[in-house]
């Protein structure tokens, strides 16, 4: 790894202390959702839809409630029936109806593994027995599996009468849910500019996040009406302001405690469970707790979308970009919602573009409704733009990394939907990468066995959230502080948070305890996601730092019979300004609080508009056979503007973990779907994820260009490292063998199949 920093000094901030919570999760004293146990607590099992599309005419749970140990049995009319309101979760605008139907079908089901029903009985089998009992007739329809499909005339309505918009005006009878345009400058007259114009059209099919923990929920509706629910979500906030509306009840009566989280990756800030245990609990009268199988997770929680994406870019001769065209279409999955708006706002964003036009198309289609995936749409629409950035290098002789310097954005520049950028690091990560031992170090173009070598650069950004986050410091009298937040930790942000206001009392990282509590017992907090925990989170520690000093100061003034103004702190010392003789340590004033006026605790909320964007490039190489289409990853480096590396190990790991997933975006991981929109793969045995065995090590270059919106200069990490891979992959595959994919996954039919379209073409 290495480090291009900006000088700075910190005492804790850039450390590696070892994780708070690392030693109960290795020894496997943490408390997953799957391990909760309650008193009285029962399990449910749900029937799922084997139909992608089909209207329901009977369900009949007759034989399930006659089931031994079982206690409950619901379907859809059991459910309250939700408003049409939108509200926000996070990463995404939740319409409540829609997610109301999406946990429970009631006239139709409209992707494959859709709920129609549940049971709740005294033990896990049972359940599931239970379930398998209920009959339900269906009158299967045609399904509609492809954004070409759902947009063609006369095809099937994923919706009846849904009510879409195309360009902000109302449309009927659709599965277009939403067409938008972001436009700046002429596109026609930067065209005729160009010496150079590449147009070209890239498909995607689903992907999922691939965490090792299955969704899971327990819920008990208590006899005074009050609901308790424990979860693996990104945000205990969000479920509840979900699940309040959905069943009719106030949010003051609903108590979500976050579990640990075994991986989410924006798959889990939906919901999916929580509403069916807790009316399931009402039922029965105990808590009831369902954990998905790995099948029930692929088949119906929240992938990334497929879709169609086509670029046109033109630049002329001196290497400027003078005009580029982006049109997104997203499959939404079976509810509106896709995250093509984003994908649009990242599409050309590395690049100063004064003639840019960005449509986004949000199109339903009968699968499991999209989810965010880190970066969500972003890195769709980077394969695309950067498989043609590179098109646009070759046609005019340019090197890819000189070319990217050359047209990228800085400070001041107009992204392409209207933001105007501050102070960015992206000239600095492209340098950094041109600087790098890997892209300085001639590639050897013949491997072993006749294997052809490639190599590839590309960009990508995330404009990383801000959004609301509350955290309470309570002061011991051993001098060790109490960090109480409502951020999830699912990266290690309980360190990254603890070692911010560790660092603004002058404590060792190590004598901050941070706890991640329920949402009765700490202020509003937005979801772990979006890249905004360590900026918005930890600014919100830094604030509440900052009000314990204050705190702090006027009880040294209380010791000293003296004004809280005449009191200075610094390195965890406070002193007197007029008598150097008066100095006490933290530690040794926490051990006087009692004494000064007793016990002491501070709060630090913020809603932080954005937490810096954040610029990534990534540099691999590549080793095919030629006789197989099979593709290796042989070397692979990736610069990353961070702001400022909280903990750099952390910060590596993000790095290295999105490149990963990155990669098995590019080369084998997809949806394999049916005619009749059956996944076929949905299995890890299948569905085939990169292992450390598949893999080099990925070198990380941390840059860190201060995001001047924090007051350590943060800026999100997590989400920038997965939108560059794919494109890169793309590019370093056409410079090993000579030809353009331009569909992922690049699995070895695909890239053997263009090599022989090559050279059966004479190429």
């Amino acid at each position: 790894m290495t480090i291009i920093e900006q000088p700075k000094e910190y005492k804790v901030i850039g450390t590696r202390p070892i994780r708070h919570d690392g030693l109960d999760k290795v020894i496997g004293k943490a408390q997953y959702g799957a391990d909760l146990k309650l008193p009285g607590m029962i399990w449910g099992a749900l029937t799922r839809s084997p139909y992608a599309h089909a209207r329901i005419k009977r369900i009949d749970t007759s034989k399930a409630e006659q089931a031994p140990g079982v206690m409950a049995v619901i379907t859809g009319a059991d459910m309250p029936v939700a408003e049409a309101i939108e509200i926000e979760t996070g990463e995404e605008v939740t319409n409540l109806a829609h997610a109301s139907d999406k946990l429970m079908a009631r006239d139709k089901v409209v992707y494959k593994g859709h709920p129609v029903a549940a049971v709740a009985a005294a033990d896990q089998n049972a359940a599931i027995e239970a379930a398998r009992l209920i009959e339900v007739e269906y009158e299967v329809l045609q399904p509609v599996l492809t954004v070409d499909e759902a947009m063609a005339s006369g095809a099937p309505l994923v919706h009846e009468d849904y009510a879409g918009k195309d360009l902000g005006e109302e449309t009927r009878n659709t599965n277009v849910a939403d067409h938008f345009r972001h436009e700046t400058g002429d596109t026609a007259a930067g065209f005729a500019q160009a010496a150079v114009v590449v147009e070209r059209e890239f498909e995607l099919t689903m992907v999922h996040q691939g965490y090792i923990e299955p969704h899971n929920a327990t819920a008990l509706w208590k006899s005074d009406g009050k609901i308790e629910i424990w979860t693996s979500t990104q945000g205990a906030f969000g479920v509840r302001s979900s699940v309040a509306p959905i069943l009719r009840v106030p949010e003051t009566d609903i108590r979500v405690t976050p579990l640990e989280i075994g991986g989410g990756f924006g798959g889990k800030i939906p919901i999916y469970l929580e509403p069916v245990c807790a009316v399931l609990s009402k039922k029965a009268g105990r808590p009831v707790k369902v954990v998905m199988d790995r099948k029930s997770v692929f088949e119906a929680t929240g992938p990334t979308p497929g879709g169609r994406i086509r670029v046109k870019m033109g630049a002329n001769d001196k290497g400027d970009i003078t005009a580029a065209e982006v049109d997104l279409y997203y499959e939404a999955g079976a509810y509106p919602g896709s995250p093509v708006g984003a994908g649009a706002m990242c599409a050309l964003a590395c690049y100063r573009v004064a003639n840019a036009r960005v449509d986004g198309y949000d199109i339903l289609v009968n699968k499991p409704k999209t989810a965010a995936y880190r970066a969500p749409g972003a890195t769709q629409a980077a394969y695309a733009v950067e498989s043609v950035v590179d098109e646009i290098c070759q046609a005019l002789g340019m090197d890819p990394l000189d070319f990217r310097l050359h047209n990228a954005t800085r400070e001041g520049d107009r992204r392409a939907d209207g933001p105007v950028y501050p102070r960015i690091g992206n000239l600095e990560q492209l340098q950094a990468l041109k600087d790098s031992e890997h892209y300085r170090t001639p590639l050897e173009r013949e491997g072993a066995d006749g294997r052809l070598r490639g190599r590839g650069v590309a960009n990508g950004f995330w404009f990383n959230g801000g959004m609301q986050s509350c955290v309470t410091i309570n002061v011991n009298s051993d001098g060790e502080v109490g960090l109480v937040e409502g951020s999830v930790d699912i990266g290690g942000t309980r360190a990254s948070i603890a070692m911010q206001a560790a660092e603004v009392l002058g404590l060792r990282a190590e004598e901050v305890h941070p706890v991640v509590v329920d949402t009765d017992s700490v202020g509003y907090t937005d979801m772990t996601g979006g890249s905004r925990t360590t900026n918005a989170t930890g600014y919100a520690a830094y604030l509440a730092a900052q009000n314990v000093i204050a705190g702090m100061k006027e009880r040294a003034a209380i010791l000293w019979e003296s004004n809280a103004d005449d009191v200075e702190f610094e390195d965890g010392v406070f002193s007197s300004k007029h008598d150097s003789e008066l100095k006490v340590t933290f530690k040794e004033l926490a051990a006087k609080l009692t004494e000064t006026g007793g016990p002491l605790a501070a709060s630090g909320s913020i809603r932080q508009r954005g937490s810096g964007g954040g610029f990534g490039s990534h540099l691999v190489d590549v080793e095919i056979d030629p006789e197989t289409g099979k593709v290796d990853v042989i070397r692979y480096t990736a610069a990353q503007d961070v702001g400022k590396a909280i903990h750099p190990s952390y910060v590596e790991g993000q790095i290295q973990g999105g490149a990963t997933q990155g990669i098995g975006w590019a080369l084998n991981e997809e949806y394999f779907w049916s005619d009749q929109g059956v996944m076929e793969n949905s299995t890890f045995l299948d569905y085939r994820m990169p292992t450390a065995l598949d893999l080099p090590m990925i070198d990380a270059i941390i840059v860190e260009v201060p995001n001047p919106t924090h007051p350590f200069g943060v800026r999100g990490v997590g989400e920038t490292p997965i939108v560059a891979p794919v494109g890169a992959v793309a590019n370093a595959i056409h410079d090993a063998v000579g030809v353009r994919l331009t569909q992922a996954p690049m699995k070895p039919q695909r890239v053997l199949a263009a090599i022989k379209e090559k050279n059966g073409n004479g190429a």
